[in-house]
């Protein structure tokens, strides 16, 4: 590669914000571990806690063993399919200098950092989705090969310079390669475990609330905080005409979500639905992260405005299916991840609608079936749901002896 002819300033302001980026994401897991707790009953909250805690750990230790090299395996595996450089990180000099990349964006270790905070965003997202009634080991045991192996083979494909690459492929920050495929994990979960006792009766869907909304809207807004890093990280450099188009952006298709949410809501329910305009900021999120570098700020609100519209739809639609997911993951990360992928293709000048559609398809496919596999193989082995006289006395005392709320 050659030496960039960018100034050691420009390199060291560029390299900064990506870390500043990076810094951002990891706040994400704070909002992820706050929207779950808000939305799951009070007797499950540390147990949702304790896997929001370790998921980040777990992440970030399989992306350094195996995940960073097989996401990025090298120039030799570029329009592959399948790619991998070897075991562990590491880097000679020229990683940590201008040399690293073409344009001179950072270092190998910010390359490293930034990457790895996405890791394990994917099976965050499945944690919700199968929360209050999922066995904690055998969950863990998915997280860990979701993370390590099926998350970065469908990040090889696009970002690591593989096939859909080549196709021309176009998805920014990952609504397909993160919250998608976070989100096929998610059914695949879901469908496995099947619903929590008494939510779906002889008489209708049961709605069984979260125990603080308080929590919950902490959580979006620190995921909201954090998407700023997760978009605008994504950039790769701190190019000012790209960073500030995609924090506009971003910005408008989450308030876009979060309006159509309310009002689509309140046309269906008959009510002002904080849960509904909650998960509309993140589908409006979700939606706009393929496209968040192409498209135009009044584009973002119909992106965003229309993942608003999709979330009260998709959550009745899979009630309807009796796929039980507590905190509407599917319909977030699945359901707008993969509009947000093909609205890239639809606004983003020069973007194939074809090519977007193919990329949903063939990570839907793998994302799924690994995910079924994984945890069918632990459904027939270790279990990988707890008794029903666990689920009624919660997991906080079943798996780890402790209450998040001292009662008196």
């Amino acid at each position: 590669m050659e030496e960039a002819t960018i100034s050691q300033e420009l390199f060291t302001i560029n390299n900064l914000w990506v870390m500043i980026a990076a810094a951002l994401v990891f706040i994400m897991h704070l909002g992820f571990a706050c929207v779950e707790a808000g939305f799951v009953q009070k007797k499950n909250v540390v147990n949702i806690l304790f896997k929001n805690t370790t998921i980040p750990a777990i992440g970030l230790l399989t992306y350094a063993l195996m995940g960073f090299n097989l996401m990025y395996p090298g120039s030799d595996y570029a329009g592959g399919w399948f790619g991998f450089a070897g075991f562990g990180i590491g880097t000679d000099e020229a990683g940590l200098t201008s040399a690293y990349t073409d344009w001179g964006g950072y270092t190998y270790w910010t390359d490293f950092i930034f990457q790895g905070m996405f890791a394990a965003t994917c099976a965050t997202i499945v944690s919700g989705a199968v929360a209050e009634r999922v066995k904690l080991i055998p969950f863990l045991i998915f997280t860990t090969l979701f993370v390590a192996i099926a998350y970065p083979i469908t990040g090889m494909w696009k970002w690591g310079g593989g096939w859909l690459n080549e196709l021309g492929f176009h998805d920014f920050a990952g609504s397909s390669l993160v919250h998608s495929v976070g989100g096929w994990g998610a059914l695949a979960g879901a469908m496995l475990l099947g619903p929590r006792k008494g939510k779906y009766t002889e008489n209708g869907v049961k709605p069984i609330p979260g125990h603080s909304m308080p929590l919950a809207t902490i959580g979006v807004f620190l995921l909201w905080f954090g998407w700023y890093g997760f978009n605008g990280g994504s950039v790769l450099s701190a190019d000012a005409p790209t960073v500030s188009l995609v924090f506009v952006t971003t910005s408008l298709g989450a308030a876009a979500g979060a309006i159509t949410a309310l009002f689509t809501a309140f046309f269906m329910f008959k009510s002002y639905d904080l849960s509904m305009v909650l998960n509309g900021i993140l589908g409006g999120l979700v939606g706009i992260t393929a496209g968040a570098d192409v498209i135009t700020p009044m584009e973002s609100i119909i992106i965003g405005g229309i993942a608003g519209i999709i979330i009260p739809f998709a959550v009745v639609f899979f009630d309807k299916l009796k796929i039980d997911d507590p905190v509407g993951a599917t319909s977030v990360h699945l359901v707008c991840g993969v509009w947000g992928t093909l609205a890239a293709g639809i606004f983003g000048e020069g973007k194939d609608v074809v090519a977007q559609l193919t990329g949903i398809a063939a990570i839907g496919v793998f994302s799924f079936a690994f995910a079924f596999i994984v945890f069918y193989i632990l459904k027939l082995t270790t279990g990988i749901r707890v008794p029903d006289t666990e689920e009624e006395r919660g997991l906080d005392i079943t798996e780890h002896e402790m209450e998040a709320y001292k009662m008196f």
